[in-house]
């Protein structure tokens, strides 16, 4: 069974940035693709970012692209989203998520079946 464990969140203040990784375990780490997701108090868990099991094909929700960058080292087991320009509205518990039956990337939630447990990114204006 494939693990996935957050780290990196914390506080910042706007306009700085942030490195979260995720590490994984137990699994076919460089078969799957990988994403991270983000979901803010109230509101639905959103897409951020995704890639494919060896790195070559990204996509990013439009409000981030150009801020943060989705990496992934298969010999490490690990998949990284460097954040940087943070706003204030990118506050959010952020999970990274395994999509083990797929090595391509996709923006919806339904289509990932492993889940980290999410940490805490706060940035304060």
């Amino acid at each position: 069974q494939v693990k996935l464990v957050e780290s990196g969140g914390g506080l910042v203040q706007a306009g700085g940035s942030l490195r979260l990784s995720c590490a994984a375990s137990g699994g076919a780490f460089s078969r799957y693709a990988m994403g991270w997701f983000r979901q803010a108090p109230g509101k639905e868990r959103e897409f951020v970012a995704a890639l494919s099991y060896g790195g070559g094909t990204s996509s990013y929700e439009d409000s981030v692209k150009g801020r943060f960058t989705i990496s992934r080292d298969n010999a490490k087991n690990m998949v990284a989203l460097q954040m940087n320009s943070l706003k204030p509205e990118d506050t959010a518990v952020y999970y990274c998520a395994a999509r083990t039956r797929s090595a391509w990337p996709s923006p919806q939630p339904r289509e990932y079946d492993i889940w980290g447990q999410g940490t805490q990114v706060t940035v304060s204006s």
